[in-house]
């Protein structure tokens, strides 16, 4: 079968559109023509939507793709459920039921909520996924180590899963013990579509980076049971949240203990709203040092301990390919053995990404599962709490 991104399905919407348009140009009769001239804007119309999943690398199957707009399967994030966390829940999946136990105790539980950021005033909406461990009794009183990851622009939190896959990436590690457990929380880095803000604090804007860095890790630690912020967090991303890993991680080293940098730069550009341009820093060149990661880096002390950090991008994208690079030599005096996977094959795109998440995985989470130390089992006396 001819899949989304099959070379032959391209050719044979070219084909479609070639002999439609050829008979609108030797049809006499004007209702013909018109008849073709409309039928040949179809295929150029899927070509131009499967050109765009082709560059960015969503959808290999039909499957896959019927799944996510269908809501159906694992896969499809917008069908999970709202939960209005609280420090005192206890009941259930935390949605108040207690009907999805067992599943959740098997392959976990993924749940959509809205966080209200206390400094930053920015509320957002929340993807987070809790493993299956996190339903046992052996974890009861385990308190989770977390992967903050965000999302690209254009993108949504939701990509995580729908697209990179990495909630199915991340069961099928744990139920084969390459991956240790932990939180994954999935935040709206932007706000809205004509939105990038890069991570960052806008100068006469939205503070971005006190919302991410600040405000939802402590928040995520008083409603979950989770790790406060520190050595048994981590922060991830790809494209442009591979800048706010790198950047958020540099910034704010003592809540974080590691970095995931998949296909990211290390130099800002500038901030989108509703569309225009604008600088983030309003001309302040020591705003612009400091949330710069390749400046920045070489200028803290030799004192300071950065988390650790695991770089990656598509062996076929040469700008990619050289910002990881460079950010990796001047990782290495303070880092000699931080990680730099090169994907062959591969360019800026989701099927990039995807393949890289389970290396990640497997590389982040034994490391912030030392940080988190052993779960402290005890004889179970009900459900989980928080």
């Amino acid at each position: 079968m001819i899949e989304p991104q099959s070379p032959a399905l391209f050719v044979l919407l070219i084909a479609m559109f070639g002999v439609l348009m050829w008979r609108t140009l030797v049809t006499r009769r004007t209702a013909f023509r018109v008849l073709a001239a409309c039928l040949a804007f179809v295929p150029a119309m899927v070509f131009g939507v499967l050109a765009v999943n082709k560059y960015y690398g969503y959808y290999q199957t039909w499957g896959a793709m019927a799944a996510d707009l269908t809501q159906q399967g694992p896969s499809a994030a917008s069908g999970v459920p709202d939960v209005e966390l609280a420090a005192d829940s206890r009941s259930g999946t935390l949605d108040g039921s207690r009907s999805h136990l067992k599943a959740a105790q098997r392959q976990g539980y993924l749940m959509r909520t809205t966080v209200t950021g206390r400094h930053s005033g920015i509320t957002r909406v929340v993807y987070v996924y809790l493993p299956p461990q996190y339903f046992q009794p052996a974890y009861r009183a385990y308190r989770f180590p977390v992967i903050e990851l965000i999302h690209g622009q254009p993108g949504m939190p939701q990509d995580w899963v729908t697209v990179v896959g990495v909630t199915h990436a991340f069961e099928r590690l744990l139920a084969h013990r390459l991956a240790q457990p932990a939180v994954l929380v999935m935040p709206d880095a932007n706000g809205g579509d004509r939105i990038s803000l890069q991570c960052l604090n806008q100068v006469g804007g939205p503070q971005d980076l006190t919302y991410l860095a600040v405000d939802l890790p402590a928040q995520i630690a008083r409603i979950l049971r989770v790790s406060r912020p520190g050595r048994a967090w981590a922060v991830a991303g790809y494209s442009e949240g591979g800048f706010c890993a790198a950047n958020m991680a540099l910034r704010y080293p003592h809540r974080y203990g590691f970095a995931g940098v998949l296909s990211g730069y290390f130099t800002p550009l500038d901030n989108q709203l509703a569309g225009h341009p604008v600088s983030p820093f309003a001309g302040d060149a020591r705003l612009q040092e400091q949330n710069t990661p390749l400046d920045e880096l070489p200028n803290l002390s030799a004192a300071t301990v950065i988390p650790g950090f695991w770089l990656a991008a598509g062996a076929a994208d040469g700008q990619d390919v050289a910002s990881a690079e460079r950010f990796w030599q001047e990782l290495r005096p303070r880092q000699p053995g931080a990680p730099l996977t090169l994907t062959p094959g591969s360019g800026h795109t989701m099927t990039t990404w995807r393949a890289q998440v389970p290396s990640m995985l497997t590389w982040m989470t034994p490391r912030l599962a030392r940080a988190a130390g052993p779960p402290a089992s005890r004889p179970p006396n009900g459900f989980l709490t928080r």
